[in-house]
Order: structure tokens, then C-alpha cells, then sequence
């Protein structure tokens, strides 16, 4: 019985040196195979900065874009390039900007056919009106000589602004019979009622006199009004901010042409810087001694009313235009 008490002894400190073995040697696998993984992950790294250090160098070095010259700037095409008699009638966007030009201008007819051109005051707030009305939809030109100046500094094609003028003239005349209706209903003579522009008349220098200073009333108001809006389409994210602008620089020409044309001129109801409204104050005679007669005087008030107004206009998108490409502006639409 003696002996047998040491043998378990010796047993268990085999067992206990076996299994000292067995851990002594998985424990070096483990680490190898922990080495293994972290020189795997460490290669993996050192691959994708080589790869990522590769694609860094085949990307080219950009040099900053020239900027573009005085006249390139001037010149360059700012609306929609691809727009054309073709592709302006795919989308839907052309109506709803009609409907707006025929809306405004027969709001705007009707307002000057009965307030007339000699209340500023008014014509300021009806001016931020339309303009915030019809600003989303179709730009608010509201004017011929602004689609033409819009035409003419490359803002606008060429499609698109003959549409607007048509609409422009449209929607005058549907004023014009709005307001015609209303005079008929009261029992007046519209002939009497609605206004008319003041006729160019005289002989040789009396002549020449008061057509060059209706002319230049014209030209210069429109100046004034296709200038202003010009600038305004600077600030056109904030349609309260163009509205106002644009107001402001219809009153001003209006104001301009009330003082020279009654202090210095003598004159009155000789202006209304918007050719599709001023058609229908009857600015076209219809009588004369004889067919030339007509034709010339017809001549004349389409020249006075019509022909000066736009080219001031455009005079006035030109001026804005070049201040802007030398004070560094970007020309927007």
C-alpha cells in the first residue's frame, strides 16, 4: 500500500508535463499564424499606397482656365444654345411663358390706358407687381424694346423673342378692347375717351424740331429702362430685388421724359417707351391727302415710337454689358 501512493503521483506529473507540452507547442502556431495575418494586413496596406500612389501620379496637372477675352465675353452666346424653331415646342415651358407675356402686357395696356404715364408713383408699384407676376414664368419683359435688347445681347434666341413680341402686341391689344368695352358700356366715345399720342406735325424746321425731340425722349427713356434692366438680371435670384430694380428704372426714364418733354419741349403725350402699347394709342393715322401722305406719316411714327425706342434700348443692354465684362462680371441671362 505504500508503494502505490507514489506511482499516482508520478502519473499526474506526467499528465501535467503532457499538457505543458501541448500548450508549449500550439502556442508557437498561434503566433506564427498571428505573424502571418499581420504581415498579410501589413503587405495589403503597403499594395494599396503604391496603387493609390500610382493613380495620384497619372492624373494630369490642370492649369487654371484662361479667362475668357473682352470680346469673347461680349459676344458670347448666354442662352440656351440648343433652342430653335425645332426643339422650342418639346417642352412646356414656352406656353406658360406666353401666357405670362400676354397676361402682363394687357394688365399693364389697361393700367396706362386708364392711369396714364403721368402718375410715377403708381407706375412703381404696378411695375413690382407685373414684374413679380410674370417674373418665374416668362422673365417679365413686358416690352418689345426689352426682348430686343434681350435678343440682341445674345440672352435670348431668336425664336423665342418673336414669340414674346407677338405676345407683347397681343396682350396690348386685348387691353385695348378691355378698356375700349368698358368706355362703350358707359355710353361715351371710346375715340374721345381713350388717349392718343400727340402727332408729329409742322412745317421745315418746326418739323424737324419736335420729331428729333420726341425721338430722343424715346431713345433716351428706353435707354434708361433697357440699361436698368440689364443690371437687374444681376440680381435676378431675388425676384422681389429685380422687381424693384426694374420699377425703379421704369420711373426714372417716366420722370426723365415728363420733364424734358413739358419743361423744355413744350409737349405732352408724345412718349410711352413701349412700342406694343403705343400702337394702340392710335399712334398710325389712317387719313391724308393722298396715299403717300399716309404712308409717310406712318413712317414717321414708327420710326419715333417704335424704331428709336428699340434701338435705345439695345444701346442701353450694349453699355451695361461692357461695364460688366470690365469690372470682371459674369454676362448671365
Amino acid at each position: 500500500m505504500a508503494n502505490s501512493k507514489p506511482k499516482k503521483a508520478v502519473a499526474k506529473k506526467s499528465s501535467a508535463s503532457s499538457k505543458a507540452k501541448a500548450k508549449n507547442s500550439t502556442a508557437p502556431a498561434k503566433k506564427k499564424v498571428t505573424k502571418n495575418v499581420a504581415e498579410k494586413k501589413v503587405g495589403a496596406e503597403v499594395k494599396t499606397k503604391k496603387v493609390e500612389a500610382v493613380k495620384v501620379k497619372e492624373v494630369p496637372f490642370k492649369k487654371d482656365a484662361k479667362e475668357p477675352g473682352f470680346f469673347k465675353a461680349l459676344f458670347a452666346k448666354k442662352c440656351d444654345k440648343s433652342e430653335n424653331i425645332l426643339t422650342i415646342f418639346k417642352g412646356k415651358k414656352i406656353w406658360g411663358a406666353i401666357i405670362a407675356e400676354v397676361f402682363g402686357t394687357m394688365l399693364l395696356s389697361i393700367v396706362l390706358l386708364t392711369l396714364g404715364v403721368y402718375q410715377p408713383l403708381y407706375m412703381f408699384f404696378v411695375f413690382v407687381g407685373l414684374t413679380l407676376l410674370t417674373f418665374g414664368l416668362s422673365g417679365a419683359n413686358l416690352n418689345p424694346i426689352i426682348t430686343v435688347g434681350m435678343m440682341a445681347s445674345r440672352r435670348m434666341s431668336a425664336i423665342r423673342g418673336v414669340l414674346y413680341i407677338i405676345a407683347q402686341i397681343l396682350g396690348a391689344w386685348l387691353g385695348f378692347l378691355i378698356v375700349k368695352a368698358f368706355v362703350v358700356g358707359a355710353g361715351q366715345d371710346p375715340a374721345e375717351v381713350l388717349p392718343k399720342m400727340a402727332a408729329i406735325e409742322g412745317e421745315g424746321d418746326a418739323f424737324l424740331s419736335a420729331f428729333w425731340m420726341v425721338t430722343m425722349i424715346e431713345f433716351v427713356g428706353s435707354l434708361i429702362i433697357g440699361l436698368t434692366f440689364a443690371r437687374a438680371l444681376q440680381f435676378k435670384r431675388s425676384a422681389l430685388t429685380f422687381a424693384m430694380f426694374v420699377a425703379g428704372g421704369v420711373v426714372v426714364a417716366f420722370l426723365f421724359a415728363i420733364i424734358v418733354s413739358s419743361n423744355f419741349a413744350s409737349l405732352s403725350d408724345n412718349f410711352l417707351l413701349n412700342p406694343a402699347i403705343a400702337l394702340m394709342y392710335q399712334i398710325l393715322p389712317t387719313s391724308g391727302a393722298e396715299v403717300s401722305d399716309v404712308l409717310g406719316k406712318i413712317a414717321i411714327a414708327l420710326g419715333a415710337h417704335v424704331a428709336f425706342p428699340i434701338l435705345g434700348s439695345v444701346v442701353g443692354f450694349c453699355i451695361s454689358d461692357i461695364a460688366s465684362v470690365f469690372n470682371g462680371e459674369k454676362l448671365d441671362v
